[in-house]
């Protein structure tokens, strides 16, 4: 039931559920999609401190891809081939599965698979292109590598040498997509109780200022959010990501922009870009570049950036000059994704506290919350299912450090990898900073900000 502001109502009081979600982002509306389509008699609650999709779930950049966080070949090392590929081929079938699920369900988020396309635009980007591709190729991996007019004639930026594809990825609307599985799974029975902000989690409880939820099963699933909660401070760290777009292009715009599929996009420089052609017309456009903030806070001011908006608009204009030297910009936002000390998504059940989780997406979440509610799903449900299998079930990942450290690693990095960019541009030589952080990407200077993985 919604109030009169249109926001559903808070919990009323003390309650007994079978499963308790904390989070009404996607990784939560999921998980309870496919527990209540599984068994109707369930109860199941979710608790939202603000509104269903108020996080990165409702304006992310739309990418529903089938991206990890972790490299095939570092997955390999960890778990051996054969859990590699079979954690890929999963990714591959959830960005078809979110499809499926809205179609069936009548959920319109504008979904289209047009892949993705991510564009060298100088010879040290193109070699980072063929390195990637022959990196993923042990793996059965659909990942192309495109000659410079191939890479054009999808997108039509500057300075194009070739770059890759992958057929995996949908655009979608991402506000549409947490919108109408909040309704989906209201209709189906699931409460989602919002205004109603978790400050504690114990075994068998979610505790909140208006009472406590006792449950079989409490799932958090709160992603960037997580270090509100009591005792998981340094668990992830949430980094910004900022967005603009633009108005609706018109179409002699578009014929030289290219995306003629809705292909998602971006190239090969250190500090990620991304985008995609919306289903108005409109090209969304974001980037990695915020600070970090101390002691992994997160607050609504920290979604705007002046400087952050003015470099993404400034950089649309370098990729594309027919938008003009300043592009017009009709919307500018952002939030935080959750990033885990070791870089690795992880979804699992603690059966004898009843505790279970899900995160860590690093920027990939709208395709992986999905996988991740149906494994928790199979999890809580006891269903031994491939899923339940996958490397990523129960893996935990180490604590950031205590601050300053995480604060001084962190924005550190940021630097490092815009450096390496300036670098790279200058010399036409690939920079021994971004390679350097590469190696020590799991000590004390982990970053946040490598080129290789789009947020979503």
């Amino acid at each position: 039931m919604a109030d009169h502001e249109g926001r559903r109502a808070p919990l009323p009081g003390d309650l007994d559920v079978d499963v308790a979600i904390v989070g009404a982002g996607y990784t939560g509306l999921w998980t309870a999609y496919y527990l209540i389509s599984a068994d109707p008699s369930l109860r199941v609650a979710v608790l939202e401190k603000h509104f269903a999709g108020y996080g990165a779930s409702g304006r992310n950049g739309g990418w529903c891809s089938a991206l990890l966080p972790t490299s095939l070949p570092t997955l390999a090392r960890r778990h051996g081939i054969a859990a590699a590929v079979a954690f890929q081929a999963a990714m591959n079938d959830t960005v078809d599965e979110v499809g499926r699920v809205c179609a069936r369900e009548g959920i319109d988020c504008d979904y289209h698979k047009g892949g993705t396309v991510v564009v060298a635009r100088t010879p040290v980007q193109l070699a980072r292109a063929a390195s990637e591709v022959a990196s993923a190729a042990p793996f059965g991996s659909d990942l192309s590598l495109l000659s410079a007019a191939e890479a054009s004639a999808r997108l039509g930026a500057t300075s194009v040498l070739g770059g890759t594809f992958t057929p995996h990825c949908a655009a979608i609307h991402p506000g549409k997509l947490v919108r109408g599985l909040a309704a989906l799974v209201a209709r189906l029975g699931v409460t989602i109780y919002e205004s109603t902000p978790v400050v504690a989690l114990r075994p068998g409880a979610a505790v909140t200022p208006f009472g406590t939820v006792r449950a079989g099963v409490v799932v958090r699933a709160t992603e960037g959010y997580t270090p509100s909660l009591a005792g998981l401070r340094r668990a992830v760290a949430p980094i910004y990501s900022l967005m603009v777009a633009t108005p609706p292009l018109p179409a002699a715009v578009w014929d030289e922009i290219g995306l003629r599929d809705r292909e998602t996009f971006s190239d090969f420089r250190h500090l990620i870009i991304y985008g995609q052609r919306t289903a108005d017309g409109r090209l969304a456009f974001g980037g990695r570049g915020a600070p970090y903030h101390f002691g992994s806070a997160v607050r609504p001011s920290f979604d705007r950036s002046p400087s952050v908006f003015s470099l993404l608009r400034s950089t649309l204009g370098a990729l594309f000059p027919v938008l003009g030297r300043s592009a017009e910009i009709d919307f500018s936002w952002g939030g935080p994704l959750g990033v885990t000390r070791d870089w690795t998504a992880s979804v699992g059940l603690d059966r004898p506290s009843g505790l279970a989780w899900a995160g860590g997406y690093v920027g990939d979440g709208v395709a992986t919350s999905n996988l991740a509610g149906r494994t928790l799903a199979d999890l809580i449900l006891g269903v031994s299912s491939p899923l339940v299998s996958l490397p990523w079930v129960d893996h935990r990942s180490p604590r950031w450090e205590p601050e300053p450290l995480r604060w001084l690693g962190i924005n550190l990095s940021l630097r490092a990898m815009t450096a390496a960019d300036e670098s790279e541009a200058r010399s036409g030589r690939p920079s021994r900073r971004a390679a350097l952080f590469d190696r020590v990407k799991e000590g004390p200077l982990v970053h946040a900000f490598r080129r290789g993985r789009a947020p979503s």
